[in-house]
């Protein structure tokens, strides 16, 4: 199926305007972080995976009172909680839920005392009936091991696929993906930072899994490149690259549009729990679909330039012509 036949845009035209707007976004994310960095001493509002402490997620009958329960909270001893009202996220009638957050304990044998202390407070200060929904309880020592995990996966999934388009390309299309795909990762993070979103290991997740779609369809618009390089070797680079994504368009709307729908549906109706993956998917497969095009395809030929103002100009490799 095609859905847009001779189509002739010319992308890098529109480079500089590409630039500006991830730099736009990536500013924006690194200056947000920079603010949570001063305030909490993490770039990133990290959810309990991470952090440590305990998260109790509990269900009133009644429509919360933040604020009060916040004072029953405190009148119980328990200093530095964090409550937070998820009805509006959730966007469900009667929802009146809410996050009740106690912070890092060195103590991990205290984290497990701390749903019991928050039902105690909740019970003899605050009379609105409540159930209990989920604890999330995390040691300290857990959390910085599942952090550094975290980011050596994603590290070391960027690596592989660098390695992989080496060997599969040239070591060039390897950067520009890997550079394509660190673009990405910065801006669905700095996306979290902007909107105070906590990062959780299903974020995590989230991450790796937009790494691996974003390469792929980066993947596609380089092997069209190659096969017209193959095709056209007289024809100068930003032609074939102009032409190479604007043939894959049409698959590039087709596979992205209908993966956006799903992964859009599901934050919507997915509910609390999927929210923080359904959300980093939404923007990773805008950004990713958006970098294929704006930022992978461009590094190639401001590549190829740069190497013939040094005189170094070396063709891009073409796909080998297929065996009988």
């Amino acid at each position: 199926m095609e859905l847009f036949r001779g189509v002739n845009i010319d992308w890098l035209r529109l480079k500089w305007y590409f630039l500006a707007f991830s730099m736009i976004f990536s500013v924006a994310g690194l200056v947000s972080m920079g603010i949570h960095w001063a305030q909490i001493g993490s770039p990133l509002p990290l959810g309990v995976d991470f952090k440590g402490g305990t998260q109790v997620h509990v269900k009133f009958q009644q429509t919360p009172d933040i604020n009060r329960i916040r004072e029953a909270v405190a009148a119980a001893g328990i200093k530095d909680a964090t409550i937070q009202s998820i009805q509006a996220e959730i966007n469900e009638s009667g929802g009146n839920e809410v996050l009740i957050g106690l912070p890092e304990q060195h103590d991990e044998s205290a984290l497990d005392q701390g749903r019991q202390q928050i039902v105690d407070a909740l019970q003899a200060h605050y009379d609105n009936p409540f159930a209990v929904l989920n604890v999330d309880v995390v040691g300290p020592t857990v959390g910085h091991q599942l952090e550094t995990k975290a980011l050596l996966a994603t590290l070391w999934s960027m690596l592989g696929m660098l390695v992989y388009l080496w060997f599969r390309f040239q070591l060039i299309y390897g950067v520009a993906a890997v550079v394509a795909c660190f673009h990405d990762t910065l801006i669905t993070v700095g996306a979290f930072a902007l909107l105070n979103k906590e990062i959780s290991l299903t974020v995590i997740a989230a991450i790796l899994t937009l790494v691996g779609y974003s390469m792929n369809d980066t993947i596609v618009v380089f092997d069209r490149i190659r096969e017209n390089l193959r095709l056209n070797r007289r024809e100068a680079l930003p032609d074939v690259v102009n032409r190479s994504i604007n043939q894959t368009l049409s698959r590039t709307v087709l596979t992205s549009g209908l993966t956006f729908l799903t992964v859009l549906s599901l934050y919507i109706f997915g509910g609390q729990v999927l929210r923080g993956f359904s959300f980093a998917l939404v923007v990773g497969i805008l950004i990713g679909t958006y970098s294929s095009i704006a930022v992978a395809a461009p590094m190639l030929v401001a590549w190829q330039e740069w190497r013939t103002k040094q005189g170094k100009a070396v063709a891009l490799p073409a796909a080998k012509r297929a065996r009988v």
